[in-house]
């Protein structure tokens, strides 16, 4: 609760109006059996105007205990809502902000449970948690008003009161590991659907249902055990809580009726003790409820805040400065890097954790040149790219932009002028213009027919049904692998970067159809910084200069033909290239 009151006082005005009113609310409530118990009195000494009096002022205290009562409810439940947006809305802000290496080692189901289950849980303790400390503000005013009618008959009636006090504190510590072991067991079956869903393919391919199926029962049933050892907790101590207070009650009524046989108290004040042990109750009977909230949303806050707790690694200098004029050179300075314990889930070229991917390169891509990497696989073709985005950074040297150190620049204006297309493009299930245009939404239309016309995406899109509002299924696969990549490379292209990446971005596409988009890209890319990751030789014959990387560092360089004619490792890679291309291909 300290750590959610900032989130809190931002709906200050609704939860000072909930407290007031609330407070009013309280106090009227209270006075009920009060003003009953004149009532009473009064019908038994025959006052009949006295009698008319109190029952005009119970029927308008009625009325203002229903209007406060509704709008406490709704002030505390807005509240509640509130800070259920803006827990969520905090969240999601600090998971953008943290690095691959986070996401690398923490399962998206996880990550998923704790942005809905679990900011769920600490919003009903904030809906309900209130009214049930309004009970207890109700107990102790209620209390008040029984010390002043009675004092020896008020400790009777509070004399169950320790025992709900152990019994909860023995459900207290029997519910919370449980409650636990329960949030946990959810966000694990919440990755297995979140994994069944996204790789349905790969189960269907390998006829992996029944095997899939057993894991979900598995998980299901580890749920259900601890739910249900919790229940069984729950009912063990729960009835206990509850049935004391009406203990408490029974004894009331059994020591004040002989208080009232020997004209001790009135049958008024009798009446008004009955009805405060009645409203005594409902903190008992809420209090079994509240402890079981407050130990799941204390669960889920600790998972939470395990999340927001997270630094990244990844983050603007003090003094961050914007990119601006970019004239696109690149310097690589001695450049050293290992991927230790945050292999990349997109960096298909990462070797084994701890092993030195990249040893002192030194390399110099001058403004508006077309530089191919080629290598085999493990080589660090790929993760220049990551490097040069700042998805990672380098252990020692340095990269330059324009001769500024990338360490230097905020973070949004350096991947601002450095776009990147992936061999595996990731679309959103929306329409193709929205995946287009989603580096830049207040993009045009005209441009972005442009931009899918430099792609050779425009003619496949005009032929689907709806054209460019055409909706593509969930990461766009209702389409094909190279109609994938023709729209992720328009959605760079719009926003027409001062450098851009493309990593093996043309794989899935034919030669015919690549060729097209390699004729298009010359006049696109005019004055563009080209860092081509490819092995293909069609790609390669894109660029201006051709880097072989081989064991994390540059063992030659030159034009496609002199490679050709002096590298047997670089024709050894381009062949085994072609092979592997002709294998897909059939």
């Amino acid at each position: 609760m300290r750590r959610l009151s900032p989130i809190a006082k931002s709906h200050r005005t609704p939860l000072i109006l909930g407290v007031i009113v609330g407070t009013i609310a309280l106090v009227l409530n209270v006075a009920v059996p009060a003003i009953a118990r004149e009532a009473i009195d009064s019908t038994i000494s025959g006052e009949r105007r006295a009698l008319t009096i109190w029952a005009i002022i119970l029927v308008c205290v009625g009325f203002g205990r229903f209007a406060s009562g509704a709008l406490y409810r709704i002030s505390l439940f807005r509240v509640a809502w509130g800070v259920e947006t803006d827990l969520r809305a905090l969240l999601y802000s600090h998971l953008t902000k943290l690095s691959f290496s986070y996401f690398d080692r923490t399962q998206s189901g996880q990550v998923i449970s704790r942005a809905n289950s679990d900011i769920r849980s600490i919003q009903v303790l904030l809906a309900f948690g209130p009214l049930i400390a309004m009970s207890i503000i109700s107990f102790i005013l209620a209390f008040g008003f029984m010390m002043i009618l009675h004092v020896r008959l008020t400790l009777v009636a509070l004399c169950t009161l320790p025992g709900v006090y152990f019994f909860g504190q023995k459900l207290r510590h029997s519910v919370f590991p449980l409650t636990w072991v329960s949030q946990a067991r959810l966000a694990e079956l919440a990755t297995i659907v979140d994994e069944n869903v996204n790789g349905t393919r790969v189960v269907k391919s390998f006829a992996a249902e029944e095997h899939q199926i057993s894991l979900l029962q598995k998980a299901a049933r580890h749920i259900e055990w601890v739910n249900v050892k919790a229940i069984n907790e729950r009912a063990k101590y729960n009835p206990i809580i509850e049935a004391l207070p009406r203990i408490g009650m029974a004894i009331v009524l059994l020591y004040g009726g002989l208080l009232a046989i020997n004209d001790e108290v009135s049958i008024g004040t009798l009446f008004a003790f009955n009805a405060y042990v009645i409203m005594l109750q409902a903190p008992f009977r809420m209090f079994g409820f509240l402890l079981l909230q407050a130990q799941r949303a204390s669960a889920s806050a600790s998972r939470i805040f395990e999340v927001l707790d997270e630094d990244p690694e990844i983050v603007d200098s003090l003094n961050a400065i914007a990119l601006s004029n970019v004239k696109g050179e690149i310097n690589f300075e001695n450049v050293c890097f290992s991927y230790q314990n945050r292999v990349s889930q997109f960096d298909l070229d990462a070797p084994e954790k701890g092993s030195e991917i990249l040893s002192g390169l030194n390399l110099v891509l001058a403004p508006g040149e077309i530089v191919a990497i080629v290598g085999r696989t493990g080589s660090g073709k790929s993760t220049l790219g990551r490097l040069l985005t700042r998805f990672y950074d380098v252990d020692s040297g340095k990269i330059l932009i324009d001769g500024k150190d990338i360490k230097t620049i905020n973070l949004h204006s350096l991947r601002h002028h450095v776009g990147i297309v992936f061999d595996e493009p990731f679309l959103f299930s929306t329409s193709i213009a929205e995946n287009i245009s989603y580096g830049d939404p207040e993009a045009s239309y005209a441009e972005i027919i442009a931009a899918a016309k430099s792609a050779q995406a425009f003619d496949f899109i005009s032929e689907l049904s709806e054209g460019f509002e055409t909706i593509v299924g969930e990461r766009g696969y209702t389409l094909s692998g190279g109609q994938r990549q023709r729209i992720a490379l328009a959605r760079s292209l719009l926003e027409r970067p001062s450098i851009l990446i493309l990593d093996d971005a043309t794989s899935a596409i034919d030669i015919q159809v690549e060729s097209r988009i390699h004729e298009s890209l010359r006049n696109r890319l005019e004055g563009c910084t080209t860092l081509l990751i490819a092995q293909r030789i069609s790609t390669i014959a894109l660029a201006d200069r051709v880097v072989l990387l081989d064991g994390g560092e540059i063992v030659d360089e030159g034009t496609h033909s002199s490679l050709m004619a002096r590298s047997s490792l670089y024709m050894s890679i381009l062949a085994e290239a072609e092979t592997n291309s002709r294998q897909g291909d059939l």
